[in-house]
């Protein structure tokens, strides 16, 4: 950091006289360079320091130890919103109004002393305004080695923000659970089908399993998948955990369903979500924690966590809802506060934080860090059920690799309480067929994870379609039945004739596809008036 005089050679003689007025001295020197020379002598004295410190206000102090606690600087942007704000003015308006007299905020106390100073650095963020100490004043403040003012001001980040849940925020429990890996091998044989499918939070698992290199741009990789697919349930977590906590990619603000996140402009999600889940495991792991304190408490500390320089201006975030932009610090609870709920959300998530809330179905108020991933296991037996109809039952703890393998042959139906239900059919056994697979590698499947007890009508169906294809067939027809084989007759050498297709019967034809009105209006002009019957295909 620059030192005293670099600081205050920007000033001229009449802001260094307002210091020297304040410390109690008197500049001989009418020259400011000479002028400056001389304060700063006088600045550095220990003394004078130290009796400089003491006739501060208890604001003022609060806000000198706090620079002094951060290494002698702080984020502009969070500093004066903590400590307020330096009225800029130029030397005549200076003169006339006397600021350092009446300051209006703690900051500006400090600034006319001489003790806080304001200059852009280099960060990881870029370049950013910062408040700071003057390298060599900083020095002599340190050695007093001053005591706080207020012990509240010397909360460290590894100290717990907010407080222990009450009893109406956590009366309902939402245990963590591992179902993201039942998802990701759901969505996994989708995207290897080629087939829409609807998981839960789909969009963040997209992300997520292109992070963990499991899918790049749309496609998969075999190798990855085989080996995610195989890994036991805890690896499998622990695997997506650290994909997501390391990944650049996951951009948790822009993946909030709540808002839109419009133009250029850049984020850091992998430095925003380290830096949140510091504060986060600071939380006890024993007991449930208030969300509404927790949030409240960043908001208050450390405001700026994901905006470079305290900007809230150049981002262009929309609401859902209204199609409202949300810019200025006036909607940090619509975007930031929400961003630390939904990183909360996306643990609970991954296994790794139970939540819960007043009542089931409320938004959760209170959350709890679980202990490490490796910890989490289930004691649930999988098992497949395999019906002679061709209709399979599998448990979400069956295994992964072999449920993935079993989807890829079948029709999914709604998935029920902690089972997947396929069916074969000629149409899946088709499609199977076109991506080079055999129905005697589902046959090889189901024989081995049902050790053998395969139901013969099952067996001979697969068999059979290996070796014929499709032998019969289930279609939904148009047909046109007359009372008498003799007005059949008259109607198929009539101009409706050309409207009908296969003969079923001598009183019954199939209607050609799309053509009833014309039929029926043919039929009339022959004298005939017909009658639509509609018939409901039945459920599934």
């Amino acid at each position: 950091m620059p030192d005293l005089h670099a600081s205050l050679q920007k000033y001229d003689l009449g802001h260094l006289r307002i210091i020297a007025e304040l410390w109690g001295l008197e500049l001989e020197s009418a020259e400011p360079t000479s002028a400056l020379e001389e304060l700063c002598a006088s600045l550095l004295d220990l003394e004078a320091v130290a009796e400089t410190i003491d006739i501060l206000s208890a604001e003022a102090r609060s806000a000198l130890q706090a620079l002094v606690d951060s290494n002698g600087k702080i984020e502009w942007a969070i500093f004066s919103r903590a400590h307020g704000e330096i009225r800029e003015m130029g030397a005549g308006k200076r003169d006339r109004e006397q600021p350092h007299k009446k300051p209006i905020s703690p900051a500006e106390t400090l600034f006319y002393y001489g003790l806080l100073a304001k200059a852009f650095f280099d960060t990881e963020k870029g370049s950013q305004e910062f408040a700071y100490i003057p390298e060599d004043l900083l020095q002599a403040v340190e050695e007093l080695n001053l005591e706080a003012p207020d012990e509240a001001q010397s909360i460290t980040i590894a100290e717990p923000l907010g407080r222990p849940a009450t009893p109406v925020e956590k009366s309902f429990e939402i245990p963590a659970n591992d179902h993201i890996l039942d998802d990701a091998t759901t969505y996994l044989a989708a995207v290897r089908l080629q087939i829409p499918v609807t998981v839960n939070h789909a969009v963040a698992l997209e992300n997520l399993l292109s992070a963990a290199t499991l899918i790049k741009q749309t496609a998969l990789q075999p190798e990855a998948v085989k080996k995610f697919l195989e890994a036991s349930r805890i690896d499998a977590l622990a695997n997506l955990y650290q994909a997501w906590l390391n990944s650049q990619t996951f951009d948790e603000l822009r993946l909030m369903p709540t808002i839109v996140c419009e133009g250029e402009w850049k984020n850091q999600p992998q430095i925003t979500r380290e830096f949140l889940m510091n504060l986060i495991q600071s939380s006890p792991q024993d007991k449930g924690w208030s969300l509404a304190s927790f949030v409240k408490a960043v908001k208050e500390k450390y405001p700026d966590f994901q905006r470079p320089a305290g900007d809230y201006d150049s981002w262009f975030i929309k609401r859902v809802a209204d199609g409202q932009y949300l810019r200025g610090f006036a909607y940090w609870d619509w975007v930031d506060g929400a961003l630390i709920k939904y990183l909360i959300q996306t643990l609970h998530w991954l296994g790794k934080a139970d939540l819960a809330s007043p009542e089931a179905g409320k938004e959760f108020t209170a959350f709890r860090i679980r202990p490490q991933v490796e910890s989490q296991k289930s004691n649930v037996e999988g098992k497949i059920i395999v019906s002679s109809n061709g209709r399979l039952t599998v448990s979400r703890y069956f295994s992964r690799a072999a449920r993935y393998q079993i989807a890829r042959f079948c029709d999914w139906h709604e998935e029920k309480k902690d089972e997947y239900v396929y069916s074969v059919s000629a149409k899946s056994l088709k499609r199977a067929s076109e991506q080079g697979l055999k129905s005697e590698q589902l046959l090889n499947l189901l024989v081995k994870y049902t050790n053998g007890s395969v139901a013969p009508a099952l067996v001979k169906a697969l068999k059979r379609w290996d070796a014929n294809g499709t032998e019969a067939r289930v279609e939904s027809l148009l047909a046109l039945r007359v009372s008498k084989p003799e007005i059949m007759e008259e109607i198929r050498a009539s101009k409706a004739g050309k409207f009908l297709g296969e003969l079923l019967s001598p009183t019954a034809v199939i209607v050609k596809e799309g053509a009833s009105q014309k039929v029926t209006e043919a039929l009339a002009d022959l004298g005939l008036l017909a009658e639509v019957v509609t018939n409901f295909p039945e459920a599934d």
